[in-house]
């Protein structure tokens, strides 16, 4: 068994483990570290899903990194050019010369004692184990299972002829020109799927048990791709980011001021996709919007292929498949030749990593997120957690930038340990995912990390607010507690080289 030593181990090199090594290569350069990825290649989420149409559902302006600019002229890219975009980052960075391919991260124990993690991988293809040693560890692996989706056990399934599959786990090849397609789901993936499928399908149809709030977004802004003829990339990027999560943050709040106001609005806005005579009944959800996320349909594509023909829509519940479809509840029967499960993600927290402490393992419902960045009780941990209700790499960036800020912290006053305490008794039952009411997230709800009653232990889905308390608040705010003492009260003195020249200078 082979051991190496890094100040920092990152765990998953996606866009939030990416983002991790370049934000280190820029405010921290000193830093040794090494990312963990399970898969052979960079890109996460953008490398394991290859179904028809897979996008972004968040526009690109702000789904980038903010030191990177994307350049690209479409708003919400394909997947393959998300995957070039984040390749390219590690590139540019040399990022890519610390990823280690096929481990997969078995275990992680952080040791009192020694004041440094072990992490245990195993390379999946020659089954060989290894361990690295890490002053400190991100995890940057997402929220949910990569190994399978959540799909329900079906009544009949056995009995269907045709093929089922799970987006998660795409055929490769997959021909289904002439064929009759059933999509079961109404969330981001059911409605990039269903009409990128729908040209060659003899017909697609989207089954769902209740609608999700929609809307058209154009795949190129007209605006940008003007301010990109007159103005340099990165001046551009600045401005149409800045508009854009404006525009983002005010839809998001005045749907939770407002909620009636704006339901109205997001129906306006399907019902002129559709063309009089749509029956609206399957577009109009049951929740006020963003209680659940909001979908994006790329140039109306969805609508488009309804109003030709190519796509019928069900709002129904299954009762169970047959040789030939899906039964359902109403007494109606969809015939398919192809069904597709798009029915969710399993969440998994750090990628199912056995966390632990001193051998005992870390319990996470028991725990509360710190600023969504930390956990309560676990020493010298970051967590890359995007937003819910923005772009995932807005949270991201300034995550990944305070973890940095954080760090040069410990070392101008020569500390080894950090670790968030809660000092009020402040523990809630709201998970770090209460704002989302969607069907993954209750099924997790045993899984996931508390939120506290107040602040630093608050999720806060507030990019302005969260990027001035991440960028610039003061990392001593006497909840971290440093070596074992609370930065308010008499601290041990410092081991590192400048703590302890601190230590001869002001010996009181």
């Amino acid at each position: 068994m082979t051991n190496t030593h890094v100040d920092v181990l990152i765990v998953g090199a996606g866009v939030s483990g990416i983002g991790m090594a370049c934000h280190l290569t820029r405010n921290c350069p000193d830093k040794t570290y090494t990312i963990l990825e399970r898969r052979d290649a960079i890109g996460g989420t953008w490398d394991l899903f290859r179904y028809p149409g897979i996008r972004s559902d968040s526009d690109m302006f702000t789904f980038g990194y903010h030191f990177k600019p994307w350049t690209g002229a479409k708003v919400l890219a394909d997947g393959a050019s998300i995957k070039g975009y984040v390749q390219e980052t590690a590139q540019e960075y040399g990022v890519d010369r610390h990823i280690q391919y096929g481990l997969k991260v078995i275990k992680a124990n952080w040791s009192n004692e020694l004041k440094y993690w072990t992490v245990t991988v195993a390379h999946e293809a020659s089954g060989d184990v290894q361990e690295y040693t890490a002053n400190f560890v991100v995890g940057c692996t997402g929220y949910y299972n990569y190994d399978q989706g959540y799909k329900p056990d079906f009544p009949g399934e056995a009995d269907f002829k045709g093929q089922v599959i799970h987006p998660q786990h795409w055929p490769q090849g997959l021909d289904y020109t002439g064929k009759k397609v059933v999509v079961i789901g109404s969330g981001a993936t059911a409605v990039t799927i269903v009409p990128s499928m729908a040209d060659k399908a003899a017909m697609v149809t989207m089954l769902q048990r209740s609608p999700t709030y929609m809307m058209p977004v154009p795949v190129i802004d007209p605006v940008t791709r003007q301010l990109q003829k007159l103005l340099p990339d990165k001046l551009v990027y600045r401005i149409t980011r800045a508009r854009n999560i404006a525009i983002q943050k005010m839809i998001f709040q005045e749907s939770r001021k407002r909620p009636k106001v704006m339901r109205r609005f997001l129906l306006s806005l399907v019902r002129r996709q559709l063309g009089s005579g749509a029956d609206m009944r399957h577009f109009t959800p049951h929740y006020n919007p963003w209680d659940e996320r909001l979908c994006a349909v790329a140039d109306g594509d969805l609508f488009k292929a309804i109003r030709k023909g190519k796509v019928t829509m069900a709002t129904d519940q299954i009762e169970r498949f047959t040789a030939g479809g899906i039964q359902l509840k109403s007494g109606k029967q969809l015939e398919a030749d192809i069904i597709i499960t798009a029915t969710g993600l399993d969440l998994q927290m750090l990628g199912g990593i056995n966390l632990q402490i001193d051998e005992e393992p870390v319990d996470f419902p028991s725990t509360m997120v710190y600023k969504n960045v930390l956990v309560e009780g676990i020493p010298n941990a970051g967590m890359i957690f995007g937003y819910t209700n923005l772009p995932w790499t807005l949270k991201a960036d300034i995550a990944s930038e305070y973890l940095c800020r954080l760090i040069k912290y410990m070392d101008a006053n020569g500390y080894r340990q950090v670790v968030p305490v809660d000092q009020d008794n402040c523990k809630t039952e709201s998970t770090m995912l209460t704002a989302l009411n969607s069907g993954y997230v209750k099924r997790a709800q045993d899984r996931l990390p508390r939120q506290g009653s107040k602040a630093p232990w608050t999720v806060s889905q507030d990019y302005h607010q969260d990027s001035e308390d991440l960028r610039k608040a003061p990392i001593a705010d006497g909840i971290l507690t440093f070596d074992g003492f609370q930065k308010s009260g008499r601290a041990r003195p410092a081991t590192g080289i400048i703590g302890r020249l601190k230590s001869v200078l002001n010996p009181g």
